[in-house]
Order: C-alpha cells, then sequence, then structure tokens
C-alpha cells in the first residue's frame, strides 16, 4: 500500500494556526534564525523532533486519571517497574524526568576526564553529557553509516573493528562503558541488527566493559529487525526486544520517544552496586527513587505507553508513513539518507545546497527556508549541531554529514500532512540556487544549536 492508513480514529481535534509568509520572516529574523527560539504557535507543521511530541492514546489518558500522587512508593512506580523489567530485563529501574536526565545520571557516576566513550554515533545530549566531564565521545558506526545513498539494511551498526581498535588504543581502563543508539538518530535513524549487536556484546565482556544501550527507538529497531534480518520475521516485537537487552548490562531511556508519552525517561541497570550509587544521586538532584522527577500519573503513562508501542499494527504504520515521506521526496529527486529509517526523514543538505561550504551551515539555511516558505519546523543535524573546534587551533572542524532531519511526531499527523511537506520541499528544490547561508553571532559552550544565534551572510 502506497498511501499508509493511520491505524486509529481520530477522536480530539486540536487546530493549527496559519501565518503569513511575512510574518514568518519577521518572526524566525527575531529569533536569530534559529528554529528552537520560534514560538510553537506560529509552526503550521512541527517535525523539529519525535521528542515528546506524541499523541497519548484514550488508554493512557485513562490511566492519568489513576495517579498514585505518594511521594514514596506510588502504586504507578510499581506499574512503571515491572513493564520496564518485562521489556528490558534488567533489575534495577530508576525514573527520570527525561532521557538526558539519565544520561548525566550515569555519565557523572561512571565517567571521569580523559576517558572515551565508543558508540555507533553519538546524538547531542549524550556527547554534550560525556564531554561535559573532559571524555571523549567515540562514533564507531560502519562506513555504510555515512553514506548517504547506501542501501545497507542495517546502516546503524557498530563497526567492530574500529571498537577493538579503540580499545587497544585507549586501554580498557580508560572506557566506562560502551553504548549502542538504537536506532542511530545522528545517522539518518538507521537500525542495528542483532548480529552486531551480539558481536559488541562480545567485544565489550571479553574486555569486561558494560554496554549499555541509548534505547528510545528500541521499539522501531525491534521492528527493522523483524522486516530484514534473517530468523526473526515470525518472532514478535516483545521477543525480539528481551533477546536485544539481554546482551547488555543496561540502557538510558527518554520514553518521549518509544514510550508515546510527553515527558519521562527512565535508567535501567543489572548491576547493584552501580544502582545504588546512580540512586544516591537521583534523590539529591530529581528526588526520590520511586518518582525521580516525574509525577506518579506520567509513571503510568509510560507503563501504557511501553506495552502500546510493541504493537505491531501501529509499527508497521509509523514505518509506512515515514517511508511515504522519503519516496515522495525520492520522486522529485530530494537527496535524502537512504533507505528511510524509522522516525524521521533526514534530507542530505550538502546535496541539496551544494552552493553553500559547511562554515555558512547549509542545514541550517534549509531549515530556515523550508519555514519561511511553508511554515514547517525541522532541524538541523549537522555544522550547528555537531561542529566543533580545535582546541588548540580554534579551527572548526566540520561533521561528515550534513543533514536535515524532518522527525515525525508519532500519532500526531496524517498521510495528507506528509503530502503538505512533500510539496514544499519540492518547490524549495526548483528555487534552491536563491538560498544563501548563515553565520554565527552568539554560540554558548555546550550544546549551541539550542540557543545560538545567527545572521544572513
Amino acid at each position: 500500500m502506497k498511501f499508509p492508513a493511520e491505524p486509529f480514529r481520530i477522536k480530539v481535534v486540536e487546530p493549527i494556526k496559519t501565518t503569513t509568509r511575512e510574518e514568518r520572516e519577521q518572526l524566525i529574523k527575531e529569533a536569530g534564525y534559529n528554529i528552537f527560539l520560534l514560538p510553537a504557535d506560529s509552526i503550521f507543521i512541527d517535525l523539529l523532533t519525535d521528542s515528546g511530541t506524541s499523541a497519548m492514546s484514550d488508554n493512557q489518558w485513562a490511566g492519568l486519571m489513576l495517579g498514585d500522587e505518594s511521594y514514596a512508593g506510588s502504586k504507578n512506580y510499581y506499574h512503571f517497574e515491572s513493564v520496564v523489567r518485562e521489556i528490558f530485563g534488567f533489575k534495577n529501574v530508576i525514573p527520570t524526568h527525561q532521557g538526558r536526565v539519565a544520561e548525566n545520571l550515569l555519565f557523572s557516576t561512571v565517567v571521569k576526564e580523559g576517558d572515551v566513550v565508543p558508540n555507533n554515533i553519538h546524538f547531542d545530549t549524550t556527547r554534550a553529557n560525556i564531554e561535559y566531564h573532559n571524555a571523549t565521545a567515540l562514533n564507531c558506526v560502519i562506513d555504510e553509516g555515512l553514506e548517504p545513498d547506501s542501501l545497507h539494511p542495517f546502516k546503524g551498526n557498530v563497526d567492530i573493528n574500529k571498537l577493538e581498535q579503540a580499545i587497544t588504543t585507549y586501554g580498557k581502563e580508560h572506557i566506562p562503558l560502551i553504548m549502542i543508539t538504537i536506532t542511530n538518530n545522528s545517522g539518518g535513524g538507521q537500525p542495528v541488527s542483532m548480529e552486531n549487536i551480539k558481536a559488541v556484546s562480545n567485544v565489550a565482556h571479553k574486555h569486561g566493559i558494560p554496554l549499555f544501550f541509548d534505547a528510545c527507538r528500541f521499539a522501531e529497531n525491534c521492528y527493522f529487525i523483524k522486516e530484514r534480518e534473517e530468523g526473526y520475521a515470525d518472532k514478535s516485537i516483545m521477543e525480539i526486544a528481551n533477546e536485544l537487552f539481554s546482551y547488555g548490562d543496561g540502557a538510558t531511556m527518554s520514553a518521549k520517544k518509544d514510550g508515546l508519552v510527553n515527558i519521562g525517561g527512565f535508567l535501567a541497570m543489572n548491576d547493584n552496586v552501580l544502582a545504588q550509587k546512580v540512586t544516591n544521586m537521583l534523590i539529591l538532584i530529581e528526588g526520590f527513587r520511586t518518582y525521580g522527577g516525574l509525577a506518579g500519573r506520567d509513571l503510568e503513562a509510560i507503563a501504557r505507553g511501553l506495552k502500546e508501542v510493541l504493537n505491531e499494527d501501529y509499527l508497521q504504520f509509523r514505518i509506512q508513513q515515514t517511508r511515504f515521506l522519503g519516496e515522495m521526496l525520492l520522486e522529485q529527486d530530494i537527496p535524502i539518507i537512504q533507505p528511510v529509517g524509522g522516525h524521521a526523514v533526514y534530507i542530505d543538505a550538502k546535496r541539496f545546497l551544494p552552493h553553500i561550504p559547511q562554515r555558512e551551515f547549509p542545514g541550517q539555511a534549509l531549515v530556515v527556508e523550508l519555514y519561511k516558505r511553508a511554515g514547517i519546523r525541522a532541524v538541523e543535524i549537522g555544522s550547528l549541531m555537531f561542529g566543533t573546534k580545535n582546541p588548540k587551533t580554534g579551527k572548526e572542524i566540520y561533521p561528515e554529514l550534513e543533514l536535515v532531519r524532518l522527525a515525525i511526531p508519532r500519532r500526531v499527523y496524517t498521510s495528507m500532512h506528509m503530502q503538505y511537506v512533500s510539496e514544499s520541499l519540492g518547490e524549495i528544490f526548483e528555487d534552491r540556487n536563491h538560498i544563501h547561508g548563515y553565520a554565527i553571532e552568539y554560540e554558548p559552550e555546550f550544546l549551541r544549536h539550542f540557543t545560538a544565534r545567527l545572521k544572513p551572510v
């Protein structure tokens, strides 16, 4: 089926405000040409992120009414804990108010200055939480993962040779843990195969290094395994998830993605000693261990969302809707990362705007143009987000991929909305030679893309 039909009925609607191009041009100028600084009610279709933007189900909304707001020992925590253990299998379940707090708790406990943390590709907050401790966030994705046109079915895989070389080069005593991001957000939302996860697990445990997952899109990754990897077609998503996490020692998760909620996350692990250290810090900065910065009603919504996300009808539509948008863009010769990933379509901004050099942020230029022309908000994943400076020379170091991510919120937009996005990008592509680059006027020390201000070149 080319046109995917939504496996749900719309029960409540939210009006979308429309603005004129003149209004949008003024708003983006006032925001310093940074889409994070725009008011949300000026957006027609918001593809900034799939994090915390899901539409919750009637079942989840009903669960909110059962919120037990006891300070300690809330019944919703025990439901949440049992669901996480059922899917992920880890003994210790520590709630947090979102995924980056789980990362912060983990890295603040185990990472020290000079350490190295390998991953397929670290996303922005993961990398920043590691670098905050003067450690190195090392990317070890396979070469195909950096080739936009490669049709490798698991472009999120870790390169085992690169991983082994990293352990040899830095020494296992300087590698507190290895991570795998599923799916690989920074590389186009690409999945990691079960075979590769087993291989990474073998390397990690051979050297006595814990393996953790960044598991925020675990269900989408499991669906790709079922669809593409031999031996898994007849297994349920739950069975695939159980096996996948059995090869690791812990996980961080932003439940704002595959938890189908607007807030929440967790850190889970088997190591009791590490869990106690993390819990002590949790109590200091987030709250008691049975709420971790969340209301009881939020814990209940996560528990229900984690079960709903395993539904194969939902996952099939989720993947098909994203592919549908990708295929419409390909029909217009718009360059994207292939194959299309799970939660987003990624435009190759280098090829879309070849006349704009990386120093002038071609991805951000396309993001700004998309908002000005169509009221669509996307996000740059390229030189603005991942560019760094050489500490000795101050010279800018640019990432290999220069992308614009069209992240699709779960159960929010219809396939007709995707057609509007495709048509808008097609019009911009036809007129792309008139788009100019940008320069930075202000940037913070960490995560500059969130608050930087730019100006047209």
